[in-house]
């Protein structure tokens, strides 16, 4: 029997798609290798805490208000069914994820068959074949891969096999006691793992090619956090802890069991330095493993072979039928906004719920009717961009879309904004896209440098020069771009778009319409 659809995986973005489909009546099921959901949250991040943001306490009553600081919750029409209700803590322990996640899956009654460990994945003419460690074969008209970037990363350093292996190391900082430890990757893992390793080794290095890129101001929270960063504190304050910048050029694993290193320095004129360690830990990043595709099957990849090649549909480049959720979505936005993360990728697995229904099931994007009047369109986008939770986390990737024909304009939701420019939506001779943005520059300024004057906060004009979080209107004339208005407002804290702010906007949309005729 073949389903129409096959999900791999049962961490949260699997669950969020079966809770949709399951909702719909649709036919599917979820195939996870281990014997819960949420496989990849037992044994990571290794030392438990989370980096994701769970305020409970907002001062908000508005649920879609409350989700913008609730990093953790999938959707779900039951009001109850909130991450929020587990813990207080700020930065959640995994094991009460694990937790959610369970409760998540009986709640909606999703279709997992645990304990199914997919090693093997062919495609023919009538679609997809999964086949299990125990040999049995699954089959789907379509196949949705939602493991996440289950590998570590292991760049191509000769003699990086001798290291240890951030997924795999001894957490306990007691077998480090009076140690001269290597730590290869400047993410979060990599200043993870240094913080809780500070109070016992002697020395920690942790080293990589790249300059540390802080959250704050890049505005991507996959750069280090704040929560991790007392490192840095270490460093400067120079209590025998250092970042390396440079290039680990290898690795020997010497007969004693300590290490030999070669270090490229990237800021000196000088040559490789010999360095030692007691310990040397890989902690370079995730990966999705493709091992298990067929030729029949097997997607293109990009960044590095790290992550597959996707359409803005969330399909694969070079295999039709073949989509990604999740984590795995981070290719569309790598390094940019928020589909590497649960508060991002809810909201992306839902538009691809939704691009689903409208390819496969004749299910139009759900849409709202608006009188096609200046005013009426400017009402009806200052309200969605004053609550909505989709826009506000993933800036810059999902828009609201309003198109106009006639004396009708349709308010859709929450569309991938290259979907759009992709004709996902069909055409139309007018359409305006809202999105949440920060400045073109924002992740350049230092918001904490009183020297540097910001843009006033209603100064529309230049709200693009600024560093804050902002909504920008573009309208497109047959799918051309035709014009741009920014509603200029600081969004950094409590925040709420002011009705001044509908004039200047129903004065661009009315100059839209009248210069398309």
């Amino acid at each position: 029997m073949a389903h129409d659809y096959l999900i791999i995986g049962a961490g949260p973005a699997g669950l969020q798609l079966a809770s949709l489909l399951e909702r719909d009546g649709h036919d599917y099921v979820v195939l996870e290798r281990g014997s819960g959901p949420g496989t990849f949250f037992t044994r990571f991040p290794r030392h438990r805490r989370l980096i994701s943001i769970n305020k409970v306490h907002t001062g908000y009553e508005d649920p879609e208000l409350r989700l913008r600081m609730d990093w953790n919750s999938l959707l779900s029409d039951d009001p109850e069914l909130l991450f929020t209700r587990y813990t207080e803590r700020y930065f959640p322990q995994a094991d009460d994820f694990l937790r959610y996640l369970s409760d998540f899956a009986r709640a909606t009654g999703v279709r997992v068959q645990y304990g199914t460990d997919v090693v093997r994945i062919g495609r023919d003419a009538d679609g997809f074949t999964a086949v299990d460690q125990d040999g049995r074969s699954w089959r789907a008209r379509r196949l949705v891969m939602a493991t996440g970037v289950s590998q570590l990363y292991v760049p191509p350093i000769p003699g990086i096999e001798t290291a240890e292996r951030y997924d795999t190391f001894e957490t306990d900082p007691r077998t480090f006691t009076d140690q001269r430890v290597l730590i290869i990757g400047k993410g979060n893992s990599g200043f993870e793992t240094a913080d809780a390793l500070m109070e016992r080794a002697a020395v920690i290095h942790v080293a990589g090619p790249h300059s540390i890129r802080m959250a704050w101001q890049s505005h991507y929270v996959g750069h280090l956090r704040a929560v991790n960063n007392n490192f840095l504190d270490s460093y400067q304050l120079k209590s025998q802890n250092s970042v390396l910048d440079g290039t680990v050029e290898s690795i020997e694993r010497r007969d004693d069991g300590t290490y030999r290193v070669l270090f490229r320095y990237a800021r000196t004129v000088e040559a490789l330095r010999e360095l030692f360690y007691d310990r040397v830990i890989a902690c370079t990043g995730f990966r999705f493993d493709a091992s298990v595709f067929d030729d029949s099957c097997r997607p293109p990849m990009v960044i590095n072979d790290r992550f597959p090649e996707q359409t803005p549909s969330y399909e694969s480049t070079g295999v039709p039928g073949l989509y990604f959720t999740g984590t795995l979505t981070q290719q569309r936005d790598f390094k940019s906004s928020t589909s590497g993360f649960i508060h991002g990728f809810r909201y992306g697995t839902r538009a691809l719920h939704r691009i689903l229904n409208a390819r496969h099931h004749d299910t139009p994007w759900p849409a709202e009717e608006v009188a096609a009047a200046p005013d009426a369109i400017s009402d009806a986008i200052i309200a969605r961009v004053n609550r909505s939770s989709a826009l506000w986390q993933q800036f810059g990737v999902l828009g609201d879309v309003v198109s106009v024909a006639g004396d009708i304009a349709l308010y859709q939701e929450e569309v991938p904004v290259a979907y759009v420019a992709d004709g996902g939506l069909g055409p139309a001779g007018h359409r305006f896209v809202i999105t949440l943005e920060y400045g073109e520059d924002h992740d350049t300024a230092d918001p904490f440098d009183i020297s540097v004057p910001r843009v006033t906060e209603n100064d529309a004009a230049h709200a693009y020069d600024a560093s804050y979080l902002h909504p920008v209107v573009r309208h497109y004339r047959d799918g051309e771009l035709a014009g741009v208005h920014h509603l200029a407002e600081n969004l950094d804290n409590e925040w709420n778009l002011p009705m001044v702010h509908q004039q200047p906007l129903s004065v661009f949309v009315k100059e839209c319409l009248a210069d398309a005729g």
